[in-house]
């Protein structure tokens, strides 16, 4: 595939509109299915299915195969996601301190308000709380816990779409849920200024 692909890259840079539509033809499935995965919404996948391969082309030109075309196609649509989900403001709650089914801890566990008032209260300042957190967190972590925590894709898909190896990825969420919890802790006034005892440790 790799192969085809350079072959089809170099094509297309030369300016074969064929050659392009064919790397889209190989590649938007795998696209979509990064974009529904992140979104959750189909709509929304093949718009930024589309908008990625539109960056693609335009940046073909520059494109050094310094990576694969998926590599590069797969970065482009997971920025391209990210950007989508920032401006939307999508973001999810991110747990803590409890398990997910890879054994790993979490960063913040949310009780369902079930209906009570002053629980949805708590629980949405715990949410504006989580927002302002993973906005101080660097870029680089902010990243990481957008693709792992919000879009749920696992280390491969990560790994693939931010151009690193596995280990690398298990190491930097670990940093990162760390870094977020240490915020969250600090500023004691989220969730209603609760103390932090008041969660799962």
């Amino acid at each position: 595939m790799e192969d085809r692909d350079v072959q089809l890259v170099r094509r297309a840079q030369a300016g074969s509109e064929e050659a392009f539509e064919e790397l889209v033809r190989l590649h938007e499935k795998m696209v979509y299915h990064l974009a529904l995965r992140m979104t959750g919404n189909s709509e929304d996948a093949s718009d930024l299915t589309q908008e990625a391969f539109i960056s693609a082309f335009r940046a073909l030109p520059g494109f050094k195969g310094e990576s694969s075309f998926s590599t590069w196609i797969y970065r482009l649509a997971t920025n391209a996601c990210i950007d989508f989900l920032r401006k939307e403001k999508r973001r999810q709650v991110v747990s803590l301190i409890s398990q997910d089914e890879d054994g790993e801890q979490r960063v913040l566990e949310i009780p369902d308000p079930g209906g009570n008032p002053v629980a949805e209260l708590e629980q949405k300042e715990l949410r504006e709380a989580i927002h302002r957190g993973m906005d101080r967190l660097s870029p680089e972590h902010r990243q990481i816990l957008l693709l792992r925590e919000i879009s749920g894709l696992n280390y491969q898909e990560i790994a693939r779409a931010l151009g690193l190896e596995e280990g690398t990825v298990k190491s930097r969420i670990a940093r990162a849920r760390l870094r977020l919890r240490e915020i969250l802790l600090a500023d004691r006034n989220f969730s209603g200024g609760r103390s932090s005892k008041s969660y799962k440790e």
